[in-house]
């Protein structure tokens, strides 16, 4: 059997493309996937992110570099992020330390076991994608992610 050139445009033509639809619909699938196991720890989303970020950074960060931080990533408000720190606070997650605030242990604690719970949906979901194409997408999500956050910047100017 040959192919023709008509089925192989068929045949790619019937493929998904990647477009904001299919990047949101992908994105909130994961999401959902993480939040479940979220909601079984007692913490949101934004929450998670903050906390991440407080326990990812090489030095001590004061409330406004978590807010720069996590604004920057999730494009939230930031009276809802310096609302979300303050959540941190009273679940005893952070702490004040001075000007800066800490990960407690029970924030490390916390931040370990959601990942380990959520690990091995993540590998079902990741595994089995061809390095080559994971690459191809972290390439069209890094450029989408820049030309998105340009086109907010100018919408801010």
């Amino acid at each position: 059997m040959t192919t023709t050139a008509s089925t192989t445009t068929a045949a790619a033509s019937t493929e998904p493309v990647a477009d904001a639809r299919a990047l949101g619909l992908a994105h909130y699938a994961a999401r959902g996937v993480l939040e479940h196991v979220l909601a079984r720890h007692g913490i949101t989303f934004q929450q998670q992110i903050a906390l991440r970020a407080a326990i990812t950074a090489d030095t001590p960060r004061t409330p406004d570099d978590l807010v720069t931080q996590v604004q920057g990533s999730l494009k939230a408000d930031p009276a809802d992020i310096r609302a979300t720190l303050d959540e941190l606070l009273a679940k005893q997650l952070l702490v004040t330390d001075g000007a800066h605030l800490r990960p407690t242990e029970a924030g490390r604690e916390l931040t370990a076991a959601v990942a380990a719970e959520v690990g091995p949906a993540s590998a079902r979901v990741w595994g089995g994608i061809p390095a080559a194409d994971l690459a191809a997408a972290g390439r069209v999500l890094a450029l989408v992610t820049e030309r998105a956050n340009a086109e907010l910047a100018a919408m801010d100017a």
